[in-house]
């Protein structure tokens, strides 16, 4: 029974965790990675084709985002995630699978107006996310499921992000027993829709977030509404537009939460019918799916406001941009208006264009509402520059760059301690991940020095006995190096193949020998034909 740490050690994005337990093979989530990537990772410890489950902990492309590209390679499992995750997740590996064709298609565009000439494949294809979709298996909050002889889990709310979970995994072999909870992102407390963090009694070992271990947020609890009503009057008064890169997934919907209260208590003042634009049709889709799932995900507040008969993120004003023709019409209206347009990090999507047509105007407000990892556009504008490069143009900023500081969907350093105060016993050991370097260091002395819990922060590739409790193997930290000629997409494709064969190959042992020898027949021959 083993514990391999792969992405998300030491760094932000990019969650990833190998589980070997009663003969499965386990990932606990499966994540893209955003922004600058600090430390190499190591590689699946077993090729996507002998994967047999899939624990989701929340639809964040960071968790999430990777998953399709197990389809491409062979993976035939199941993914288990709760009912609004498989929901989100519908929507947003097809939005991951257009972005990376998108990109692809640019790549090759450019290679063959260069002298290099090179081909791009996509991370994976909108074939590949279907495919995975299909694998997706819903799971309520709270109950315990079995997926084999041995292994049991059971999904709890964490608050964080509509369908966000906590996972506690029961794993049993010869006899003894481990229990493992995988944090996933915990929320924040008193969000507006969602309900708070659900606490977990017990567990041998913890794996747990750190993105804010080494921060607080601001003390008490912040008047976003105040906040965002005078940063809007000011700019309408000047003439500009508040533009709003979001997520478009969890805190788009809070916005609009807000905005909704702003409208109708007539805040903004000499400008109560501004118009609101969500201008990303994954937004739009999501603020649907947010509505199925009001019954089972939404907090006592919003929840009045439903049984009262009101939509709590819907107002007069509301537009919704659907066509990439709508989106390029918002530009051209002068009136003094809101954008919420994703990608909340500004690395992709609709956001750029209207970074483009209002980042030069000093009248206009450029509003971030969430964190932005180290590397990304995002980060760039809120830590302060004079200029920037959008699709081949170097763009002035002028306008004002603010934060609604302490909005955040991750809970702090003290939000951190108090769920992992909340098991009875102490755990074993907690492995604490998903933070930057620093971040991670800081709560695990934290957590060793002050609370007197054995804490430790993998690097990728690091191994752990769930039986011995003891440490096989401990990664280091490897620093990402630029290669210098980068390998061939397309051969990157073909050595995926040859993987997934030998998985296939793997699992037809004890097949009857006649079918066996027909395979390798088949194989001998393709080696063949290509061996020249």
């Amino acid at each position: 029974m083993k514990l391999i740490f792969v992405g998300a050690a030491h760094e932000v994005t990019g969650s990833c965790h190998y589980l070997n337990a009663c003969g499965k093979h386990i990932l606990v989530d499966y994540g893209m990675e955003q922004g600058i990537n600090v430390f190499e990772n190591c590689e699946l410890p077993v090729a996507e084709a002998c994967i047999d489950y899939v624990l989701l902990t929340h639809a964040h492309v960071d968790h999430s985002g990777m998953i399709p590209r197990l389809s491409a390679r062979g993976f035939k499992g199941q993914i288990f995630a709760t009912e609004a995750t498989a929901d989100l997740c519908s929507i947003m590996l097809r939005d991951c699978a257009h972005i990376q064709m998108q990109e692809a298609e640019w790549k090759n565009r450019k290679g063959r107006r260069s002298a290099e000439g090179s081909s791009h494949e996509p991370v994976y294809t909108m074939e590949d996310a279907d495919a995975a979709i299909r694998r997706l298996v819903p799971c309520p909050y709270g109950q315990e499921i079995e997926l084999c002889e041995g292994l049991k889990v059971r999904f709890t709310d964490i608050g964080h992000l509509l369908g966000s979970s906590s996972i506690e995994v029961w794993a049993t072999e010869e006899g003894t027993t481990r229990k493992i909870v995988f944090s996933g992102d915990i929320g924040n407390k008193n969000q507006p829709l969602i309900k708070d963090p659900s606490y977990t009694q017990e567990a041998d070992y913890v794996v747990m977030e750190s993105t804010y271990g080494d921060r607080l947020h601001p003390g008490g609890h912040p008047d976003y509404v105040k906040e965002l009503t005078s940063i809007l009057q000011e700019t309408f008064d000047r003439g500009g537009n508040v533009v709003i890169p979001s997520f478009a997934v969890g805190r788009t919907q809070e916005l609009l939460y807000f905005l909704r209260k702003i409208k109708v208590e007539g805040r903004v003042r000499g400008h109560e019918g501004f118009p609101v634009y969500v201008d990303s049709p994954l937004a739009v889709e999501a603020t649907g799916i947010f509505h199925k799932n009001q019954w089972s995900c939404f907090d006592e507040e919003a929840m009045a406001m439903v049984r009262a008969g009101i939509n709590p993120i819907s107002f007069p004003g509301l537009r919704l941009s659907i066509t990439s023709e709508e989106s390029k019409a918002i530009n051209f209206d002068n009136t003094p208006k809101v954008i919420i347009s994703a990608s909340g990090m500004c690395e992709a999507g609709r956001i750029r264009h209207h970074l483009k047509h209002n980042l030069w105007r000093p009248e206009c407000t450029i509003l971030f509402v969430g964190y932005q990892a180290v590397g990304t556009l995002g980060r760039v504008l809120v830590e302060g520059t004079d200029e920037v490069k959008l699709f081949g143009e170097e763009i002035g900023v002028r306008a004002s760059i603010r934060k609604l500081i302490g909005l955040s969907g991750h809970a702090d350093k003290n939000g951190l301690l108090e769920w992992v105060q909340g098991f009875g016993e102490k755990p074993r050991k907690v492995f604490v991940v998903h933070g930057e370097d620093q971040a991670c260091k800081s709560f695990v002395e934290c957590l060793n020095g002050e609370y007197g819990i054995k804490a430790y922060a993998p690097y990728s590739g690091t191994v752990f006995n769930l039986l011995t409790n003891k440490l096989e193997y401990e990664g280091q930290p490897i620093p990402v190096k630029k290669k210098a000629k980068a390998v061939s997409d397309v051969f990157t494709r073909l050595l995926a193949a040859g993987h997934r064969l030998l998985a296939v190959i793997h699992k037809n042992e004890g097949g009857a020998n006649k079918d066996l020898a027909k395979f390798a027949d088949q194989v001998k021959a393709l080696c063949d034909k290509w061996d020249v």
